[in-house]
C-alpha cells in the first residue's frame, strides 16, 4: 500500500513538472528567445514525458535516428574524409609538426573559464567516480594542460580529433555538435611572428591543396582591438565580451550587433558607434599607416604594440607568399577569451553553401600558465582547420557534378571463367598479397564471369585477372584493363611485374 502512494506520487510530481517544463517552452516561444535555450528547455521536457512514460509502465518505440547534430558517414562519405584528412596531414607534415592525442573528455575544471561566453557550450558530464567531467571544446585547451603538465616547453605539434559543442546545429552549413578538428600549433618561445607567419602559411597550402576556389584569410589583432575600445571608451572589464559581440558581425548585421553591444553588454550608444567606425575598416598595409595618424588611437600602447605587430606580419606574409589572400580586417575579433596577439580566420569567397569560416586561430601566450602551479607561461599560436565544413564543400561538389567517390583501394580483381576453380583463385591471391598488391575475388565459388567483370566496372578496379582451364594448361593468365575492356596473355611467372607496369600506366 505504502509503495502504491509512492508510485502515485511520483506519477503525480511528473506530471505537474511536465506541465510546468510545456509551460517554460511555450513562454520562451512566445517572447522568441534564443534557438539554443528553446532547445535546451524542449530536451528537458522531453526527457520528463520520457520518465513519465516509464512510470506509467507505458513501453516505447525505438526510434532509430542519430543524435541532434551528428552524421553517420557511409564508405563513400569516409572516403572522401579521409582523403580531406590526409592532405591536411601531408601540409602538417611539411612543416615538420608531430602528432599527439588527449582524452575526449576533461575535468571540467580545466575547461571553464577558458572560452568566455562560449562555456555555455560546453557538454557536463555526471560524476564518474568521484570526478566532475566535461567534453572536450576544442583541442587548444586540452593540449595546453598537456604542456603545463608535462612540462614542455616547446614542440610543433599537429592533433586531429573530434571534439562536441552543446550548439544549435546546421548540418546543412557543416556545423555539428559532434565534429572533427585539425590542429597545427607551435608552443615555445621565438622572435615576433616568425612561428604566426608560418601558421597563416599552413592555412593557405592546406586550403590551396584541397582545392576549394578562391580563399581570402582574414587578420587582425588582440591588442589593436584593445587598443581601439580603450580609445573609444569601453571599460576594460567590457572588452571580451565586446569581443563577442563584434565576433558575430561575419554572421549579423552592424545594427543588430550594435543592439546587443547597448541592451545586453550595456554600453552605452556614442560609444559604439565609436567602435563601428573602426570596425567597419579593412585594407592591407596602407590600413596600418592610416590608423597610425589617428592620435586619440596612438596614445594607447596596446594599439601601437598591435600595428607594429601586423606591419611585421604583412612584411612576412609578402616573403612567405601569401600577401595576394590577406585582408587585414578590423572587424575579425575571435569570441574565444584565451586570444592574445595576432588572430585569423579564412573564408571561402563565393561559395554557395554559405559555410563561413573553414579555419581560424591566433595566438594565445597566456593558457598554458593557467595550468602551471607557478604561472609560467609558454608562448603559443596555432590554427584549427573546420574539417565538417571543408568536408561539406567537398561533397556539395560532387553531388552537383554527379561524382562518386571510390570507396576501396583494390587494385586487381581475381576472376575465374569457369566452375571450380576458386582454390585457384585463391593461390593467385596469395600472391598478390605476399608482393603487396591490394587485390579480392569474389566470396562464391562459381560466379558468373559477367557478374565479376560488372563488379569491377561499378567499383572502378583498374585490373582484372581472368582464368580458365586453358590459361592454367598453358600456365598463364589472362590480365584486363578494367577501362578499356582490353585483355593481354600473360605467363604467371611474370605476374607481378606486368601488374605493376600497368598500374603505373593507368595511374
Amino acid at each position: 500500500m505504502v509503495l502504491a502512494m509512492a508510485d502515485e506520487i511520483t506519477r503525480e510530481t511528473l506530471l505537474n513538472l511536465v506541465k510546468e517544463q510545456g509551460e517554460i517552452v511555450r513562454q520562451l516561444k512566445a517572447a522568441q528567445a534564443e534557438k539554443t535555450q528553446i532547445a535546451e528547455e524542449v530536451a528537458k521536457l522531453l526527457d520528463l514525458k520520457a520518465q513519465l512514460g516509464e512510470e506509467n509502465g507505458c513501453s516505447h518505440k525505438l526510434i532509430l535516428k542519430t543524435p541532434k547534430g551528428t552524421r553517420d558517414y557511409n564508405p563513400e562519405q569516409m572516403a572522401l574524409r579521409l582523403g580531406v584528412l590526409e592532405k591536411i596531414i601531408s601540409v602538417f607534415k611539411r612543416h615538420g609538426a608531430e602528432t599527439i592525442d588527449t582524452p575526449v573528455f576533461e575535468l571540467k575544471d580545466v575547461l571553464t573559464g577558458k572560452y568566455g561566453e562560449d562555456s555555455k557550450l560546453i557538454y557536463d558530464l555526471k560524476d564518474q567516480g568521484g570526478e566532475i567531467l566535461a567534453l572536450r571544446y576544442d583541442l587548444t585547451v586540452p593540449f595546453a594542460r598537456y604542456l603545463a603538465m608535462s612540462k614542455i616547453a616547446s614542440i610543433k605539434r599537429y592533433h586531429i580529433a573530434k571534439v562536441y559543442r552543446r550548439d544549435n546545429p546546421a548540418t546543412t552549413k557543416g556545423r555539428y555538435r559532434e565534429f572533427y578538428q585539425c590542429d597545427f600549433d607551435i608552443a615555445g618561445q621565438y622572435d615576433p611572428m616568425l612561428p604566426d607567419v608560418e601558421c597563416i602559411r599552413v592555412v593557405s597550402e592546406a586550403l590551396q591543396v584541397l582545392d576549394l576556389g578562391p580563399y581570402l584569410i582574414k587578420l587582425n589583432h588582440r591588442s589593436l582591438l584593445d587598443g581601439i575600445f580603450a580609445a573609444c571608451g569601453v571599460p576594460q572589464s567590457k572588452f571580451r565580451s565586446i569581443c563577442s559581440a563584434i565576433d558575430k558581425l561575419d554572421k549579423s548585421p552592424w545594427e543588430e550587433v550594435k543592439k546587443e553591444m547597448i541592451e545586453e553588454k550595456g554600453l552605452e550608444e556614442h560609444i559604439a558607434d565609436k567602435v563601428g567606425n573602426y570596425v567597419s575598416q579593412s585594407g592591407g598595409v596602407e590600413l596600418i599607416a592610416e590608423l597610425r595618424k589617428d592620435k586619440q588611437l596612438m596614445r594607447q600602447s596596446a594599439a601601437v604594440q598591435g600595428l607594429d605587430s601586423m606591419e611585421l606580419l604583412l612584411k612576412y606574409c609578402g616573403i612567405y607568399k601569401v600577401l595576394d589572400k590577406i585582408k587585414f580586417d578590423l572587424s575579425l575579433a575571435r569570441g574565444l577569451d584565451y586570444y592574445t596577439g595576432v588572430i585569423y580566420e579564412a573564408i571561402l569567397c563565393g561559395d554557395d553553401i554559405g559555410v563561413g569560416s573553414v579555419a581560424g586561430g591566433g595566438r594565445y601566450d597566456n593558457l598554458v600558465g593557467m595550468f602551471d602551479s607557478k604561472n609560467k607561461n609558454v608562448p603559443c599560436v596555432g590554427v584549427s582547420l573546420g574539417v565538417e565544413r571543408i568536408f561539406s564543400v567537398l561533397e556539395a561538389r560532387l553531388a552537383n557534378k554527379g561524382l562518386k567517390t571510390r570507396t576501396t583501394e583494390i587494385e586487381v580483381f581475381v576472376a575465374s571463367a569457369q566452375k571450380n576453380l576458386h582454390e585457384e583463385r585463391m593461390k593467385i591471391l596469395v600472391d598478390l598479397w605476399e608482393a603487396g598488391v591490394k587485390a579480392e575475388q569474389s566470396y562464391k565459388k562459381n560466379a558468373k564471369l559477367l557478374a565479376q567483370l560488372q563488379h569491377c566496372e561499378e567499383s572502378k578496379i583498374p585490373l582484372a585477372i581472368i582464368i580458365g582451364e586453358s590459361e592454367l594448361v598453358k600456365g598463364e593468365v589472362t590480365l584486363r584493363v578494367v577501362s578499356m575492356r582490353k585483355e593481354i596473355r600473360v605467363p604467371r611467372s611474370s605476374l607481378i611485374e606486368e601488374i605493376r607496369k600497368l598500374l603505373k600506366t593507368l595511374s
